[in-house]
């Protein structure tokens, strides 16, 4: 025998915090609401002054060492694991969620210029001035031990960056050649060169793992292949290009940072022009981390400054600053993609937030609707004047604003001369040159 009883779901007429509260029924029908668009302008204007206003991006800072700090490397698969090196040749072990120092390692005479983790994640190598590369234990030595490394390679050259193969025993190290080593060697197992000083900076493309990338002393930017018996290509710059960083979800892209101000982002299958340059600093960028997501990347400048820039836009979305902070030397972006870390001369590591008004903690189902519902205003209405002006204030130091007004003034005079000579010149005389292809001097293959 069958009986048929009426059931109602209590989500559907009872709120989620109080069950004593009744829903209001709504009618969506526009008709019913002719004012609708003005409400949501003002709640989207009302959104976008609430983020400003709960805008604190600082979370902490990591003090122990002795020196500035040179460097700065990501455990590849726990978040709470950052190893840190500085000017002293002392290497240190960072736990995030308690800010303290772990483990800390006298580990080379002079500064140290790269850290990396090997496959396993068991053991780390560092590489310093004093031309050795020192392969570490990656766990903490048991009690009454001495901090030893696993193995000691003397280089015949000097070293200024190190990176490692992703899936093979295998790093490339980069000063006055290039060299790919095996870990279980203490000799190089290949050797590229192309006519060029020194080599500051070089980093495996994390995608296609036999392609690396190293940043040159004659302003060029050099690709090599690993299976190949020499490098593929060479983009030379109008200045000097400090470091690289490739997009963990594109394989052709990388961005490099520059000593003139700019950051220019590259495909390796069109060299001839940068995909976009990337502008907003005052002084020589000195460093470059994309987010695991591949949509956006952090720079630090000498202009002590951190810009978080859209791969896609040629302006930085947030600056981070502090009166304390001085001139930056390293950025990392957490693999959780929710915290920037920076490293500079005054010896500190601070740790910030990648979106400035983010909430930390566990967010209740109502407050994230909430939260998700003004994104989606601030996006219907960002076009919008007041919108986008108060989305777009930020407070600058004082040096930063005299300097950007500076470069808007010498800027916008080289447009006036070059619009004078054109104007006073036979027709065609005076080519229009993009933006982006003025910084690329010549190509090599």
């Amino acid at each position: 025998m069958k009986v048929k009883v009426l059931t109602r779901n209590p989500d559907e007429y009872l709120r989620e915090t109080k069950r004593d509260i009744h829903k209001l029924p709504r009618n969506f029908d526009p008709a019913l609401h002719p004012f609708d668009a003005a409400r949501e302008y003002t709640r989207a204007l009302n959104a976008v002054k609430l983020e400003r206003v709960f805008a604190k991006p600082f979370v902490g800072s990591l003090e122990g060492h002795k020196d500035g700090v040179s460097c700065l490397c990501k455990h590849p698969s726990q978040l709470s694991i950052v190893i840190s090196g500085s000017f002293d040749g002392e290497v240190r072990v960072w736990n995030l969620t308690q800010k303290q120092c772990v483990r800390n390692i006298l580990a080379h005479d002079g500064i140290i210029r790269g850290i990396t983790y090997g496959v396993d994640e068991k053991q780390f190598i560092t590489v310093g001035d004093d031309k050795t590369i020192k392969i570490w234990k990656s766990q903490n030595p048991q009690f009454g031990e001495e901090e030893e490394p696993v193995n000691t390679i003397i280089s015949k050259t000097i070293i200024t960056g190190i990176s490692h193969h992703r899936m093979q025993p295998i790093f490339a190290t980069c000063g006055e050649v290039c060299h790919l080593w095996d870990e279980t060697r203490n000799e190089p197992t290949r050797t590229f060169k192309w006519g060029v000083d020194s080599l500051y900076d070089i980093k495996y493309n994390p995608i296609q793992s036999n392609l690396f990338a190293a940043c040159a002393s004659d302003r060029s930017i050099i690709l090599y292949d690993a299976r190949d018996t020499g490098p593929l290509r060479k983009v030379y710059m109008r200045l000097r290009s400090n470091k690289l960083s490739w997009n963990p979800m594109e394989a052709v892209t990388f961005t490099c940072a520059n000593e003139d101000y700019n950051l220019y982002t590259y495909d390796i299958r069109k060299l001839k022009t940068p995909v976009n340059v990337h502008k907003d600093h005052v002084e020589a960028v000195v460093d470059v981390d994309y987010a695991p997501t591949g949509r956006e990347f952090v720079s630090g400048s000498y202009d002590k400054s951190i810009r978080i820039f859209e791969v896609h836009k040629g302006h930085s979305r947030e600056v981070y600053h502090t009166k304390r902070m001085q001139r930056l030397t390293c950025v990392a972006w957490s693999l959780d993609n929710k915290y920037v870390l920076s490293g500079s001369d005054e010896m500190n590591i601070r740790v910030w937030k990648a979106k400035a008004a983010e909430k930390l903690g566990v967010l209740k189902p109502r407050e994230k609707a909430a939260l998700n519902y003004n994104e989606a205003l601030k996006a219907k209405f960002a076009a919008h004047p007041q919108v986008k002006r108060i989305a777009r204030h930020r407070q600058v130091p004082k040096h930063i604003y005299n300097a950007k007004a500076e470069l808007r003034t010498i800027n916008e005079k080289s447009k006036r001369k070059e619009a004078n000579r054109r104007a006073h010149s036979k027709p065609g005389s005076v080519p229009f040159v993009p933006e982006r292809a003025k910084h690329v001097h010549r190509r090599d293959f």
